[in-house]
């Protein structure tokens, strides 16, 4: 099995869970992106738990690329994102299971063996998050650009200056938004995209999030 997290300590709790278990042999770990796809291509692991949040690509990304070169590839995300469109893209790229690292103490055997055994892992904390939303995917790209501009307080001129476009198509934009989300103002369209994962601030995975929206 691989291991994919950029901190050491979460690395180091799996592993020492992962050893209780004499089924399970941990192969490598790696922090970043790059590193996993080194690591997987060296090892070809049954099994890759997936954290979302790398500092060189998203989880994502490293993903589809896996499952783009090995497509039998099993991969469990494994992830304090719980917003419905984190977990709808994470589907989307090719896991086969989605664990919040809150329950990483109790699930995570149990996802493995699942998981290893050709079934889906979806725990039901997990499917409710998509009750009502999925497979919706809320905004395009360029309205999750926008928003997440919003989100830093800019105001229309300057996300306009910022794209290079006019301050009248920001201001459409931000009315699409506010309809898809059914928002009431700016300040509720951000709260709402944070909440379901749309955006994500001060992340290594915004980018990965708005070129995805």
């Amino acid at each position: 099995m691989l291991s994919v997290d950029d901190h050491d300590l979460v690395r180091k709790g799996i592993a020492a869970i992962l050893a209780t278990d004499t089924d399970v042999t941990l192969v490598a770990e790696a922090g970043t992106g790059r590193d996993a796809l080194r690591l997987f291509a060296q090892y070809r692991p049954a099994i890759t738990l997936m954290d979302l949040r790398l500092p060189d690509m998203s989880g994502i990304e490293v993903t589809r690329e896996i499952r783009r070169q090995y497509p039998d590839a099993r991969i469990i995300a494994l992830t304090s994102y719980d917003g419905d469109q984190d977990i709808y893209r994470a589907l989307e790229a090719g896991v086969r299971g989605y664990l919040l690292k809150e329950m990483v103490h109790t699930e995570i055997l149990r996802a493995i063996r699942i998981v290893h055994s050709g079934k889906r892992f979806i725990p039901a904390d997990v499917s409710d998050r998509l009750d009502g939303f999925f497979p919706e995917v809320a905004l395009t790209g360029r309205e999750a650009e926008v928003l997440t501009l919003v989100a830093r307080g800019l105001g229309n001129k300057e996300i306009g200056d910022m794209l290079g476009t006019a301050a009248g198509t920001v201001k459409a934009h931000v009315q699409s938004i506010l309809a898809k989300l059914g928002a009431r103002d700016r300040t509720h369209a951000v709260t709402i995209a944070i909440r379901r994962g749309i955006i994500h601030l001060h992340s290594p995975d915004m980018a990965g999030a708005i070129g995805n929206g």
